[in-house]
């Protein structure tokens, strides 16, 4: 079921820069939400590997 969200003009310009002609608001915010996912987990390793002590395995 569709959902309205009010979102500011320049925010909306915005995202039309990140779609491709044909692709709706939906496609392209959950294309963007994909995204932040893998940037976060991105992060999320970055910090891991300065912050956390490993034990060698052998």
């Amino acid at each position: 079921m569709p959902t309205t969200i009010a979102i500011g003009t320049s925010t909306r310009e915005s995202l039309r820069m990140f779609g491709r002609k044909g692709e709706t608001y939906d496609e392209i915010i959950k294309k963007l939400m994909g995204v932040a996912r893998l940037h976060g987990f991105l992060e999320e390793q970055k910090r891991i590997l300065r912050e956390e002590k490993f034990v060698p395995l052998d």
